[in-house]
């Protein structure tokens, strides 16, 4: 029995098949030849991306009706998306982060950045959270999660199908155990020294952000008897590690009471109640009231969400970072520590960076650059693509 030839989508004359050549894992619609055939190719269909002269580039996934209308899976226009090709990707990536961590809690897939475009998967131990946000994945869920389950040894598998992205895709929305038992409440986390509660079946995203790690180590190594506030706190990321750090008060700000609840039962768990609070509100009328308070701290980090998630955003979201700026800066201590920071791939560096000097001179504070940090390297950034490397954080000392 022979297999059916694949559908093939063609690079307009004009555009650079060389980026593709290089490296680029996307193809977008307006390069392409999108005639009556191709707009007919059903999205998520595994298909070859060919030049204008017909030379074969890579092995990917065709959405011809997304602005993003092709995706690379392999270099190899020869190559099958079968079980061992699933296993060969999958085991890669588990190899890396145990190079990369004694203990099994890290993000094990990120996408692209493990050559597996629309896939995440959170581990927490012997719990794994998948998030599989494209039509190819969802047509082979079955089989990832039998190889995960046999390659890592984990008992319980959640599938976490809530991401705007699926929705993009036409996928239903979808929380469901498809392997072992739900968890029996939150699972705790060690990271940094500290200890965090994630919630994978009611909490934000899979329940805990490890991208933060190496920028909550560096907190963590300055926060010494430090006075510290963390604003847009979530679980309580950079307030338990600079407790952890020895930090002698820490104060978690977010809209969310539930996530201060972990926070807070985090800080339990470290045995650091006594020198951690709380304050649930709006991160930019909580900041306000502080300053109205004279509230001051030794270290301050506001790590918000995505105010820009893509370039239509950006302007207001640079200007939201900048407002977030000026009202933490005028919360820091003469001499200390203002960290921020930003998960908007659209907001680069650069950019990102003058805002938050906008926002510091505004409070009237002169700021000197001490650090940059990024996410962890269980979040693998593909070269060529700058929506892998989102994060940003830098650290200012504020001259007294």
């Amino acid at each position: 029995m022979t297999t059916p030839p694949l559908s093939v989508l063609r690079l307009k004359p004009k555009a650079d098949a060389r980026r593709i050549r290089h490296g680029h894992p996307w193809a977008w619609s307006d390069e392409l030849v999108l005639d009556r055939r191709s707009k007919a190719i059903p999205a998520g269909t595994i298909a070859v991306l060919e030049d204008a002269d017909r030379q074969r580039l890579a092995l990917g996934i065709a959405s011809p009706a997304q602005k993003i209308a092709f995706r690379v899976l392999d270099r190899d226009p020869d190559a099958e998306i079968n079980a061992d090709w699933m296993h060969a990707r999958l085991s890669a990536a588990l190899n890396a982060r145990n190079a990369l961590y004694d203990h099994p809690y890290y993000r094990l897939i990120h996408a692209e950045g493990d050559a597996l475009p629309g896939l995440i998967v959170d581990r927490f131990d012997d719990v794994l959270v998948l998030q599989p946000n494209a039509i190819w994945l969802e047509e082979r869920i079955d089989l990832i999660a039998d190889i995960l389950l046999d390659l890592t040894g984990t008992k319980t598998l959640v599938k976490n199908g809530t991401s705007r992205a699926r929705a993009l895709e036409g996928l239903e929305e979808e929380l469901s155990v498809l392997h072992g038992t739900a968890p029996d409440g939150p699972i705790h986390v060690p990271m940094n020294g500290a200890t965090y509660l994630a919630d994978v079946m009611e909490g934000q995203k899979t329940g805990l952000f490890f991208d933060q790690r190496p920028n909550h180590a560096f907190v963590a190594n300055m926060a010494k008897d430090a006075r510290v506030l963390d604003v847009f706190s979530h679980v309580g990321g950079f307030a338990l590690a600079a407790l952890a750090g020895g930090a002698a008060e820490a104060l978690s700000v977010d809209a969310s009471t539930p996530a201060l609840t972990l926070a807070a039962g985090g800080a339990e768990a470290m045995g650091v109640s006594d020198r951690f609070a709380t304050r649930a509100g709006d991160a930019f009328a909580v900041m306000e009231a502080l300053a109205g308070e004279s509230a001051k701290f030794d270290i301050v980090v506001a790590d918000p969400p995505a105010f820009a998630p893509s370039k239509n955003a950006l302007s207001q979201g640079l200007r939201a970072y900048e407002r977030v700026a000026r009202l933490a800066a005028s919360l820091v201590a003469p001499g200390g520590t203002l960290v921020l920071c930003s998960c908007s791939h659209a907001a680069e560096l650069p950019k990102f960076r003058q805002a938050c000097l906008r926002g510091m001179g505004r409070a009237g504070r002169d700021p000197r650059q001490i650090y940059t940090g990024f996410a962890g390297p269980d979040h693998p950034q593909h070269p060529s693509l700058s929506e892998t490397g989102y994060l940003k954080a830098l650290a200012f000392r504020l001259l007294p």
